[in-house]
């Protein structure tokens, strides 16, 4: 699985200009299933993020986990984030999972997420979504459990 983590003061997402999730601070969790990944791979990938130090202690430093700091996660789906620009100017998503099989996992990693006591907005799979954030930091953090 691929995730892109921004650290933010706020952020929310719309469909049809209805907002569907929202947050304070906490992190966005841009979330992609490649193939391969399964329950074990979102499951290892939510604890992993829910102890990530990136958040602020008293003395400003970066020493906190999301857990820690009391924020919450605005869990969106982000196909894009498998996009292979290898061979020329249009981007391919092959390395995507299948639509049936990304939304069950995208769906579970974002149970995962509120399971471990985060509090957890969500998009909606498959929508046109407008996503909104106020980026804290700024704090972006690439992970790929497929990485070395």
């Amino acid at each position: 699985m691929r995730a892109l983590l921004q650290r933010v003061s706020d952020a929310c997402v719309t469909v049809d200009g209805t907002t569907i999730g929202e947050i304070g601070p906490g992190l966005l969790i841009l979330i992609c299933a490649t193939p391969g990944d399964d329950e074990d791979t979102a499951t290892k990938l939510a604890s992993k993020i829910s102890k990530l130090r990136i958040f602020k202690d008293e003395s400003g430093k970066m020493n906190q986990s999301i857990l820690q700091s009391g924020g919450a996660a605005l869990v969106v789906s982000q196909f894009t984030l498998a996009a292979d620009t290898s061979r020329g100017n249009r981007p391919g998503f092959s390395g995507a999972c299948p639509p049936d099989e990304a939304k069950r996992l995208y769906e579970f990693f974002a149970t995962g997420i509120a399971n471990l006591g985060i509090p957890t907005a969500t998009g909606r799979f498959g929508a046109d979504m407008s996503v909104g954030l106020t980026n804290d930091g700024p704090v972006t953090i690439w992970l790929d459990t497929n990485a070395p």
